[in-house]
């Protein structure tokens, strides 16, 4: 390939496996992250800058050396109750930094942009499985934070400037690399999946569900849960499309279908062959009782071909990487 992309928090979660099959596709990879939430171990390919998106004098530096062909941008706070508690920690990390991030993209002359945005940015949908042409109705101020950015690369895209973006709205991204070379390595997760192989390991005492008198099935919201290495891929096709003239766009990044709390929970206790105590909890404020992608639009328009649509195997692999000690 030979194209250089710059990816922001590639240290993390999400960005770490991206840059893993980035490192396998060939591609040149820079990683610029703070490392707050980050590992370094977690970059497997290319070279890692530690900076903040604040600090423009590092970033124009790093634009000045790489040269990068496009921007991944994955380096965001992304913790709901955080969020309402800080909002104002939120908007700066969240929103003036990716700012500062597209001005200095501006500067060199890089008009290619992922963008890892969220389905948050939906708020309790109306309908469900959710379009992308769902308005924007975001309940909290990190699902603010995303919509206000996905209306910044709007207008940047559409103001005349040679700009063209994709923004891939995640659903609830779950399990680790088949490989077991990366995973979640954070301390204390607020994720269903990541909580419950936790207690399993027995990191946690109990487990807790909060509500279980939402109008499904068993009482407990639904979710639609993607493996990371799907999602991993799915930025890949996205680059691949920016990189060929591609126009901008926006793909939700989920299977179409979801699984209850209740469901999960089983899932996990089967696959790991261990019981743990599971606490009924009362509602928290604003959680949609189903939330699901329709996720059609990235499967027609880029040939996005998930592999690991499996709850079992999401499961599978989040419980191995627990096991290796290092999440």
């Amino acid at each position: 390939m030979g194209k250089r992309i710059l990816v922001t928090g590639g240290a993390g979660y999400i960005g770490s496996h991206v840059v893993k099959v980035l490192g396998e596709r060939g591609y040149e990879v820079l990683v610029y992250d703070n490392l707050s939430t980050g590992h370094e171990w977690a970059v497997l390919y290319g070279r890692l800058v530690r900076g903040d998106l604040g600090d423009r004098e590092t970033l124009r530096k790093t634009f000045e050396e790489f040269r990068p062909d496009a921007v991944m941008h994955f380096a965001a706070l992304i913790v709901v109750p955080e969020s309402v508690r800080e909002p104002l920690r939120y908007y700066r990390n969240n929103v003036v930094n990716t700012l500062n991030l597209l001005e200095v993209m501006r500067e060199f002359g890089v008009d290619k942009f992922i963008f890892s945005s969220s389905a948050a940015v939906y708020g309790v949908p109306e309908r469900v499985p959710v379009p992308e042409t769902a308005p924007l109705n975001p309940i909290n101020p990190y699902g603010e934070t995303k919509a206000a950015v996905e209306r910044i690369l709007r207008d940047l895209s559409g103001s005349g400037a040679d700009f063209r973006y994709i923004s891939l709205r995640y659903f609830n991204v779950a399990g680790a690399d088949p490989e077991g070379r990366v995973g979640f390595a954070y301390p204390d997760p607020t994720h269903l999946i990541i909580r419950a192989v936790k207690t399993a390991k027995g990191e946690f005492s109990k487990l807790e569900i909060y509500g279980t008198d939402y109008p499904t099935p068993d009482g407990t919201c639904i979710r639609d849960y993607i493996h990371v290495v799907d999602l991993a891929e799915a930025h890949i096709v996205a680059l691949e499309y920016l990189l060929e003239g591609g126009r901008s766009e926006v793909f939700n990044c989920g299977y179409g279908h979801g699984y209850s709390v209740r469901e999960v929970v089983e899932t996990v206790k089967r696959v790991t062959g261990r019981d743990f105590r599971v606490v009924e909890a009362p509602r928290r404020p604003g959680d949609p009782p189903i939330l699901v992608a329709d996720a059609r639009r990235i499967r027609e328009r880029l040939g996005w071909q998930p592999r690991y649509d499996d709850l079992e195997f999401i499961v599978k692999t989040a419980w191995e990487w627990e096991l290796k000690g290092r999440g």
